[in-house]
């Protein structure tokens, strides 16, 4: 029987690999299949435990793809994913028929952004093949979601929400085990929400299930930093890794495999220094 975390040793790093023209950091860059399969091979010598593959864009303002162009996007990873030996891979979709075209691959993970609510098919799906789901917390959809968006408390309705998709996940048969909680840093929030939502991790993790956080690159470093330029956001980056996984987080999102995974490296030392 098919372990679908056995990857995770928490803290760890999920590689990010985007295989659209429009992704808001790396659009176009890795959409040849070529690019593609060499980025797969890079993201796991660069030691990230799991890589996870998206073919529809959730950039703010990104307009939903048709399922057969993302499956038409995702065709050669998924060759790839048969031939072997490219690591464990997690498949970023709202559609179920994608989702099972991945898990017949081998996908391991489903990183649904909707958190199931996109697609009614999603969860009884993952729990029929039993494997692990991501759900996510976010406001709208990517094309309104950064419509002026506004909380009372961001932290404590993030958390109603991933409690409510938890239990929605649980009713469709999905193993407690197999499931990750994403409170989605950039999916419908201010910059005040997503650094509101980072100080108070502890209180997501508080639900007893693993963590993810994706905050790499992300537009918050242009209005915290004043970094334009999704390339010049590392060193926010990091930082915003290196505090998530002192809250608690098993897993940081990110474009930056390596300079993350030697910053975690670094950082577990001086934890363990004695």
């Amino acid at each position: 029987m098919i372990d679908p975390l056995s990857w995770l040793r928490a803290p760890c790093v999920m590689g990010i690999l985007n295989v659209t023209p429009d992704s808001f950091s790396d659009g176009g860059a890795y959409l040849d299949p070529a690019s593609a399969r060499r980025r797969l091979d890079e993201i796991v010598r660069e030691g990230a435990a799991i890589c996870d593959v998206g073919a529809e864009s959730t950039r703010p303002g990104a307009r939903p793809v048709p399922l057969d162009e993302e499956l038409r996007r995702l065709a050669p990873v998924f060759d790839a994913m048969v031939d072997g030996d490219i690591g464990p891979v997690s498949i970023d979709t709202t559609k179920a028929q994608v989702a099972e075209r991945a898990m017949d691959c081998g996908a391991l993970l489903v990183n649904d952004v909707t958190a199931g609510r996109g697609d009614t098919r999603m969860l009884p799906l993952i729990a029929e093949r039993g494997r692990a789901v991501c759900l996510m917390h976010m406001r709208g959809a990517p094309l309104t979601m950064q419509d002026a968006p506004r909380y009372r408390d961001v932290v404590g309705e993030v958390a109603a929400f991933l409690e409510q998709r938890l239990d929605a996940a649980l009713s469709c048969g999905i193993s407690e085990d197999n499931i990750l909680l994403d409170p989605g840093i950039g999916f419908g929030k201010r910059l005040e929400d997503n650094l509101a939502l980072i100080r108070g991790l502890p209180q997501l993790a508080a639900l007893g299930r693993p963590l993810v956080v994706g905050s790499s690159r992300k537009r918050m470093f242009a209005q915290l930093l004043g970094r334009d330029d999704p390339g010049d956001r590392l060193a926010g980056s990091l930082a915003a890794a290196l505090f998530s996984v002192q809250s608690g987080v098993a897993v940081v999102r990110v474009h930056d495999v390596v300079q993350t995974v030697d910053a975690l490296a670094t950082w577990r030392a001086i934890e363990e220094a004695s």
